[in-house]
């Protein structure tokens, strides 16, 4: 039963992301930006219904732009949860854009790339950031630069809240959590570490008897005066106290 019923959720999921992908393609050209933004919450919000994970925000996410989330970073669901909880724009590594299917839903939503090996990149994307917080827009980074299996944070890295201190948008720090429904105790399922692979961690996310995805906001900060491979460290003390479940 338990076979049938993964086996069941990744078919339903999979039509939902190439139903995403078809409203990208032909609808997004026609929808205002907060029309496209809407569109990206509900499809979020939809999968983890279809996926039977809760969702539990704490906090108060930012009502409007300029902020910039930093947020740890569990798996390749923490970018699903977080849109659920509040729209906004990702800063990602490059080769994403280029993976079937995903790269186009991600470019849809609004992500920006960045090409880590590459310090003229990670300028030029500094730059860019700095004009969206500018514009007035919601972004998010994970400042670990990769994922780990939640229960513990790995350092953080400085450089791009270097946008934040350009522009003077607020930082405002997020903790994920997964829990696990039944135990109420943290779930590893969602995990995505190492030489996991995407398809062994969606596979255990759906075996697992239910998933509480948590999402906590903290309060924002602003960069006035702030040196940021200091402020770095105050961020990741931050988002470690949100994280007590």
């Amino acid at each position: 039963m338990k076979l049938f019923t993964a086996v069941w959720l990744v078919l339903r999921g999979t039509l939902h992301v190439f139903g995403g992908y078809f409203t990208i393609r032909f609808r997004f050209s026609r929808l205002s930006r907060i029309e496209r933004e809407a569109c990206v919450v509900d499809w979020a919000r939809g999968l983890l219904r279809i996926w039977r994970i809760d969702l539990e925000v704490r906090g108060a996410p930012p009502s409007h732009g300029p902020v910039l989330l930093v947020s740890n970073h569990i798996s390749w669901l923490d970018i699903v949860v977080i849109h659920a909880a509040r729209y906004c724009r990702f800063v990602s590594k490059a080769d994403i854009k280029a993976w079937p299917l995903i790269g186009a839903l991600a470019t849809g939503a609004g992500t920006l790339y960045i090409t880590r090996e590459s310090r003229r990149d990670a300028l030029r994307t500094v730059h860019r950031m700095a004009d969206a917080l500018k514009a007035g827009e919601v972004l998010a980074v994970f400042p670990e630069g990769t994922t780990s299996n939640g229960l513990a944070l790995l350092p953080f890295h400085a450089n791009l809240l270097q946008a934040a201190i350009s522009s003077g948008a607020p930082v405002q720090p997020m903790a994920l959590q997964f829990v696990d429904k039944v135990t109420g105790e943290i779930s590893l399922a969602p995990c995505y570490v190492g030489d996991e692979t995407l398809v062994g961690s969606i596979w255990r996310t759906l075996t697992t008897p239910g998933i509480r995805a948590v999402v906590s906001f903290g309060e924002p900060q602003l960069p006035e005066l702030r040196e940021r491979r200091e402020w770095a460290g105050e961020l990741r003390q931050a988002v470690d106290a949100l994280r007590t479940y």
